[in-house]
């Protein structure tokens, strides 16, 4: 049983930074048969392509951004480079976090 749940596929997003530097975090994990959801948004983003730490700029939000489960994935997206795919995979987690 502990293998399934290792490679049960999990997405965490932690939102930090901001003028008043708190902290907001979202995470979901797929349930048997709810991989397609997410895999593709996973699949999709440009994991090699991640922007710089300099690239990172005071008072704005940053975005780390990690996938745990049969593919292991992190990285940290500042606010001003978070579109499309990464946008997408951002907005599905929280949806789902939220229900």
């Amino acid at each position: 049983m502990a293998r399934q749940t290792e490679r049960t596929l999990t997405v965490r997003v932690v939102r930090s930074g901001g003028f008043a530097g708190i902290s907001r975090e979202w995470s979901t994990r797929c349930n048997p048969g709810e991989e397609d959801e997410l895999r593709p948004l996973v699949e999709a983003c440009p994991w090699h392509r991640v922007p710089p730490a300099d690239t990172l700029s005071r008072d704005r939000f940053v975005w780390r951004i990690e996938v745990r489960g049969a593919m292991r994935r992190s990285a940290t997206v500042p606010d001003a480079a978070l579109e499309g795919p990464w946008r997408a995979l951002v907005q599905r987690v929280q949806e789902r976090s939220e229900r």
